[in-house]
């Protein structure tokens, strides 16, 4: 795209302010800003009416899980299924990594966040020591594959290297940016962070398969004969990954697809729920929810809508290949982005001032004909680490470490 196919393509869709510093530009400046308009796609709904791919909802349904107690009966099955399929090299694992712990307070990728006292710990450290108990059990390496954003890749990869990718063998990691969507501002006008920079923000960890794809992973993936991709998210310490048992109860299945879920605490608990929707599986998140359906029962007492989610799926890789030309529906998050003003003047907002626009993975479990809802001990399994202090917190985590016999 030269600059006059980019200016008519702006003024088509009314942003042509991203050419007003172009003149002032290096050619290569010009060039790279050429590319960035080039990849905008403007003539995509969102940038007509930012709601306009919003997901419409159908009619939920609760789904059961296979619980604690039934695992328990046929572990020792399920873990053999799921240790030949590694054996097999079946099975890779996806590892969702793009975010800032901007929240806890530190400016870097979250995964380098030290949950230690007494000696180093870091988040990234104990998801590779979670997924190294399975490899050496199995005596195989599992590959795993590392989302970053643009924002934190070349600091995530430093990072491993100089951690020595914490005992792990870095032939068996692989690491692929995530896809952006471009930021609006409240009247719909695309940002800038730079005269030759548009604001790309991370599209959400709905695009894991797609980045994938982009990045030539799918390939590998491919050649190397993967059929199951297990995605999680950095920021669940005690998140386990590979999870023989997990995988060979979903093999065992016959499921499409399957997810780790633990009871909710409470009916009011905030948390995605697994259920089915259309009869298709889905997830209805807890701001959806009626009141009806957060306290409705079974005829045990048990909450009907119980089983929640922690960002722990397992995919068929064939039963994702048709997902990568789906409309995900998009979700429309407002935020503070920091942007250049007209006098190319950077400013950094203190109160959100614009949107962007993101996918989530959970729309790939309803994309699957089927899942199976497998349910774990959240005491051994849920440790998230969103704040910095209260629910959810690196305090909550780091007891829940120490309560699983992890040194901090």
């Amino acid at each position: 795209m030269n600059y006059t196919e980019a200016k008519q393509y702006l003024a088509r869709h009314g942003q042509e302010h991203l050419l007003h510093f172009y003149d002032t530009l290096t050619p290569p400046q010009q060039e790279s800003l050429l590319a960035q308009i080039a990849g905008l796609g403007l003539e995509r709904p969102q940038f007509r009416d930012r709601n306009a791919l919003t997901q419409k909802r159908g009619e939920f349904s609760p789904l059961g899980a296979l619980t604690i107690e039934e695992i328990r009966k046929n572990e020792a099955k399920y873990r053999e299924i799921g240790l030949r399929a590694i054996r097999e090299a079946k099975v890779g694992a996806v590892l969702l990594a793009g975010g800032q712990g901007s929240r806890l307070g530190f400016e870097h990728p979250k995964g380098m966040f030290n949950m230690g006292r007494t000696r180093e710990l870091y988040i990234f450290q104990c998801l590779i020591e979670n997924l190294k108990r399975v490899t050496d059990e199995a005596q195989a390496y599992v590959p795993l594959l590392i989302m970053t954003s643009k924002q934190n890749n070349e600091e995530t990869q430093a990072f491993f290297r100089e951690h020595g990718y914490f005992g792990y063998s870095a032939d068996n990691i692989d690491f692929f940016t995530q896809e952006t969507e471009p930021a609006v501002d409240e009247d719909g006008k695309i940002l800038m962070t730079a005269p030759d920079q548009i604001a790309l923000l991370p599209n959400g960890n709905g695009g894991w398969f797609s980045s994938m794809q982009r990045a030539g992973l799918l390939e590998k993936v491919h050649s190397i004969g993967i059929e199951w991709l297990n995605v999680f998210a950095v920021d669940n310490v005690l998140q386990q990954i590979a999870d023989p048992v997990f995988l060979g109860a979903t093999i065992d299945s016959g499921c499409a697809s399957g997810g780790k879920v633990v009871s909710k605490a409470a009916p009011d608990e905030r948390v995605g729920v697994l259920c089915l929707e259309d009869g298709r599986p889905s997830i209805v998140e807890y701001f959806e929810m009626t009141d009806e359906m957060r306290t409705l029962r079974n005829p045990d007492g048990s909450l009907a809508y119980r089983f929640g989610v922690i960002l722990n799926y397992l995919f068929r890789v064939d039963a994702l290949t048709h997902t990568l030309n789906s409309d995900f529906p998009l979700y429309v998050a407002h935020k503070k982005i920091a942007h250049i003003n007209a006098d190319g003047v950077l400013v950094k907002p203190d109160k959100p001032n614009g949107y962007k626009f993101e996918t989530l993975v959970l729309d790939m479990v309803h994309m699957q004909d089927s899942c199976l809802a497998f349910e774990v001990d959240r005491s051994r399994e849920f440790a998230p680490v969103k704040n910095a202090t209260g629910v959810d917190s690196v305090e909550t985590a780091q007891a829940l470490l120490e309560q699983n016999g992890v040194t901090l």
